[in-house]
């Protein structure tokens, strides 16, 4: 296992985990585990669960499995396996022991049986309806099956019969025989088995019965030895019914489970059957779209693993849901590109500027920094010619009060090259600017002569040095900060969350730019090259995020 230097903060869990480890409970071990259902792509509230998992073994010298979750073969897939291994590892960790559910099958029924024969399981032919029916609810107990009288003869006959495929899915399941007036509704008789005719992507034909996941869980981490079972909040009224599993069946190993609040960020949702609607019903472009809130959706975007785990660690833990402002991902992402994205030039919006003094055949080589704070990033050479292409929104025949860019009759320093003068405004017939003829004084390069000020700096490409490139604007994917709260998600969708520009022009520097790295467009916002679309033919770049916050409220 690895990790980047990240701050550590004190939570409750690391003050339990050093509490044991104090008073030698589980002999002094730490062994954690990752358990993901391969039903989906990893979001960034499972990165918070994979820096504490992964993030609790390393701190206390322990070890930490990924452990997939694969009882419900009809929603899990081998893509969503090999997406969840490609997250963790580029999040920086790596697992002790690459782990499945299906590994333990064979286990888990001879634990059934063993329940059976204890008489704390029986096989019951209650319909789902009927089951949910009899369940009770928060203000009334819950009423016996009919069938939890069963012989333990007749429950082993019954559930070796169901494993040999004797009957129709749905026609049997296996509950444990617990409390039907129990306060917890987890423990009146929870269905640990149930009849399901699927393939599973590992173990084919082999099983027809699959177990549940309450069941499953507890025992796996038993079986793989793990001490601290850190879950969710939502896990929380399940724990009795962990630990009773655990109890009954004699286990040598009892795993502590501890419970902490689930990662909600505003704007977003955090919910693989909304995520994955969002994919079936093309709402957006895949599970790696840049505007989902998947690790691969982030990655894409340009998010750095640096940035999330710092994410993960500043939001800290506790035991009471709340929403994190999304301001708090997207300061993060800032602090780490504005300290390793390297500088580069990109024009939007093109308009285009003839240097009328500057000699047709000329074209020089400017030195510009990588980084303007951090020398050893080097530097590179940008191509300066005759004709020029600034952004339309730096120059303005009627400025606003206080404007600093390119006016008629006014000077502006391009970024790291000369200064220039507005002289002339070239319309078209409709009464477009479509060029501007400016001077430029050779004598500022780089510097403003003495007695000089110009206070408006602009960034610049050489038209005929520059590339073409589509450049990507991200915006939130929803209008409203809690869309889960709302009777439709569907409905509060930002149908803006995307703006496409297809005719930008890039620095040269930028046409051998690869997809692993960070760019801060000057004065226009942070990027990266699109990972899937971008070509040799044709560069894509993806908005990770803007230079500012500009959701602040003033």
């Amino acid at each position: 296992m690895s990790t980047q230097d990240t701050p550590v903060s004190s939570n409750f869990i690391r003050h339990i985990i050093a509490e044991d480890r104090n008073n030698n409970k589980h002999n002094g071990r730490v062994a954690t585990r990752f358990p993901p259902e391969p039903n989906g792509y990893l979001h960034i509230g499972h990165a918070k669960s994979i820096c504490l998992n992964f993030g609790m073994a390393i701190e206390n010298n322990g070890s930490c499995n990924l452990r997939f979750d694969d009882t419900n073969p009809e929603k899990e897939s081998i893509e969503y396996m090999e997406a969840i291994q490609r997250d963790v590892q580029w999040l920086g960790f790596s697992w002790d022991n690459l782990c499945h559910a299906s590994d333990y099958f064979e286990q888990l029924y001879a634990y059934a049986v063993q329940l059976i024969e204890q008489g704390l399981a029986y096989v019951d032919s209650l319909s789902a309806d009927e089951i949910r029916a009899y369940r009770g609810s928060l203000t009334e107990p819950g009423k016996e099956s009919p069938d939890r009288s069963r012989t333990v003869a007749e429950n082993l006959e019954l559930f070796a019969r169901m494993r040999a495929g004797e009957f129709n899915d749905g026609a049997y399941v296996l509950r444990a025989k617990i409390d039907m007036a129990s306060p917890n509704i987890n423990m009146r008789d929870p269905a640990i088995y149930r009849i399901r005719r699927v393939h599973h992507q590992r173990t084919g034909d082999a099983w027809c019965i699959y177990p549940m996941y309450d069941y499953t869980h507890c025992l796996s981490d038993a079986l793989e030895n793990i001490t601290h079972s850190l879950c969710t909040l939502e896990f929380e009224d399940h724990r009795p019914l962990y630990d009773w599993v655990l109890t009954q069946l004699n286990t040598p190993s009892h795993p502590q489970q501890i419970e902490f609040a689930r990662l909600q960020l505003e704007y977003t949702i955090v919910s693989k059957r909304k995520l994955n609607q969002l994919v079936m019903e093309n709402h957006v472009q895949g599970w790696d779209d840049p505007r989902m809130p998947t690790l691969a959706g982030l990655r894409r975007a340009g998010f750095t693993p640096k940035a999330i785990k710092d994410f993960c660690e500043r939001i800290g833990l506790t035991k009471q849901n709340s929403w994190i402002e999304m301001g708090v991902l997207e300061y993060c992402i800032r602090e780490d590109l504005n300290e390793n994205a390297l500088r580069a030039m990109a024009v939007l919006q093109p308009l285009r500027v003839v240097i009328t003094n500057y000699p047709e055949e000329r074209c020089e080589q400017l030195c510009l920094s990588n980084h303007p704070q951090r020398p050893e990033l080097g530097h590179r050479e940008v191509p300066f010619a005759r004709v020029i292409l600034i952004e339309q929104d730096d120059f303005a025949e009627l400025p606003p009060p206080k404007y600093k860019r390119l006016i008629l009759g006014g000077e502006v320093r391009l970024r790291g090259a000369y200064v220039i003068r507005c002289d002339e405004v070239i319309k078209n017939e409709h009464g477009q600017i479509v060029e501007l003829h400016c001077t430029y004084d050779e004598a500022t390069l780089g510097k403003n002569p003495e007695g000089r000020k110009v206070k408006g700096v602009i960034h610049w490409v050489a038209q005929d040095y520059s590339y073409p490139a589509e450049i990507r604007l991200y915006h939130r994917l929803f209008t409203v900060p809690q869309p889960d709260n709302e009777e439709n998600f569907l409905s509060v969708l930002n149908p803006n969350s995307l703006d496409v520009l297809h005719d930008c022009r890039v620095e040269a520097s930028l046409a051998v730019a690869s997809s692993e790295q960070r760019f801060q467009f000057e004065r226009t916002g942070y990027f990266c090259l699109d990972s899937l679309d971008a070509s040799k033919e044709q560069l894509v770049f993806n908005r990770t995020v803007t230079l500012r916050d500009g959701w602040v409220k003033d």
